[in-house]
């Protein structure tokens, strides 16, 4: 599954200036995941461009299904990792409302390419398994651009304390 991930993601081969590329594998429900995410990095902001996964759910019994469900955790976790974050003044919500909280827009949805591992198994979960190695493989990836570790989320903030 991980070389099923790498190689269509071309671990190996050179990217475009300024990119660089992240990995990670995660099961959960027993459904492993492996994610290669493609970053970049300028003036403290980090930009998701692609990100190629491989699942091995068992039978897929609709794929188009795991393909969506696999899409969302990616966009989810993005969301969670990049600049979602709730924060607190004496005991209350400083984030109203999602002006103030925000979000993974569609915007800055990167690229994504699901492929399902072919399995005579029985099925798995897919709902949450695409959320995990989303940040683990970004993060990589920032190391990989920067040199830095980032272990605070969000990463927008992680990425000025590293």
């Amino acid at each position: 599954m991980l070389r099923l991930a790498a190689g269509k993601a071309g671990w190996g081969k050179p990217l475009p200036e300024g990119r660089f590329r992240g990995v990670a594998v995660h099961e959960s429900f027993g459904t492993p995941v492996a994610k290669v995410a493609e970053v970049s990095v300028e003036d403290g902001q980090i930009r998701v461009h692609r990100v190629v996964c491989a699942v091995d759910c068992g039978v897929a019994v609709n794929p188009d299904n795991v393909r969506a469900q696999i899409e969302g955790g990616i966009g989810f976790g993005l969301g969670a990792i990049l600049q979602e974050e709730i924060t607190l003044t004496d005991g209350s919500v400083d984030q109203g409302n999602y002006d103030a909280y925000l979000p993974l827009r569609i915007d800055a949805m990167p690229a994504v390419e699901v492929h399902i591992l072919p399995s005579d198994a029985a099925p798995t979960g897919v709902g949450e398994p695409g959320v995990p190695p989303i940040g683990p493989a970004v993060a990589n990836a920032v190391a990989a651009a920067t040199g830095k570790r980032i272990r605070d989320l969000p990463f927008s903030r992680g990425l000025t304390t590293a």
